[in-house]
């Protein structure tokens, strides 16, 4: 029985919803009957023609937010919008992730290092998820099971580093994986009943990844209905020991 059998209504949140892996979450979880409530956030409603178009089907289920999580305002005033209607949030995905835009390229080489890159990967990567986990806290001290999850990357992992490359990626995930860690921990003092993980959630066929998939065998590329379907299963096996840890598509524990 997944956590999610074990309550009724289930509210979720999915952060980053216009496009990729969260537009998928949310088109998943309006299937599910078990889920009462989707809140979803997008950065720039008027690019997010897709998630309004679902909402406007389903306004009851569906709520669509406006929230930029390099802006701690925006964040506050979403989560308050969601105070209104509900008390308390049983699964949040945080699928906001930042490889490339722009000028800005994972680096090959030293040479490419630029500080005002760096703080750009960290900013979204990094600072927004654990903005989130400031703000949300109060939506998940509650008696009930509930999850929060945040797409990471394989290549955050310090252990499984054997390439290289890609600085400012790497380095913003790895302190991804540290800081939601440390939240996990906090967390389990003032809502033992909530979980934290990082998720890798494979190379998948969205924007993020379109420039770099030329190497990318056709196996290992991932639908996003694939890797949502993978991603919400190994959410919902997640155990009570499991909170601070790091996870694969196919729930397998990856090395920090």
């Amino acid at each position: 029985m997944s956590f999610i059998d074990e309550i009724n209504p289930v509210n979720a949140l999915i952060v980053g919803a216009s496009q990729g892996i969260g537009l998928g979450c949310v088109k998943k979880l309006l299937q599910d009957r078990r889920i009462a409530k989707i809140y979803a956030t997008s950065r720039q409603p008027k690019s997010a023609s897709e998630l309004i178009a679902l909402a406007d089907e389903c306004p009851e289920r569906l709520i669509c937010l406006e929230m930029d999580i390099t802006d701690e305002l925006q964040i506050i005033e979403a989560v308050q919008k969601i105070h209104t209607q509900v008390d308390k949030l049983h699964l949040v995905v945080n699928c906001v992730g930042l490889l490339h835009e722009d000028t800005l390229q994972p680096e090959k080489s030293l040479r490419q290092i630029n500080s005002e890159n760096l703080l750009r990967y960290f900013q979204i990567n990094s600072i927004g998820a654990v903005l989130l986990a400031k703000h949300l806290l109060p939506l998940f001290r509650h008696g009930e099971r509930s999850v929060f999850a945040t797409i990471s990357a394989k290549l955050g992992s310090i252990g499984d580093n054997q390439l290289g490359g890609w600085y400012g990626y790497r380095a913003s995930k790895a302190a991804l994986n540290m800081l939601m860690r440390t939240a996990a921990i906090e967390y389990k003092r003032s809502c033992p009943k909530a979980l934290i993980v990082t998720l890798h959630p494979g190379t998948t066929d969205t924007r993020l990844s379109r420039p770099f998939q030329g190497n990318v065998p056709a196996k290992k590329l991932f639908s996003v209905e694939r890797t949502v379907t993978q991603l919400l299963a190994v959410i919902e096996q997640l155990q009570e020991g499991d909170s601070g840890q790091f996870f694969s598509w196919d729930g397998s524990r990856l090395p920090w």
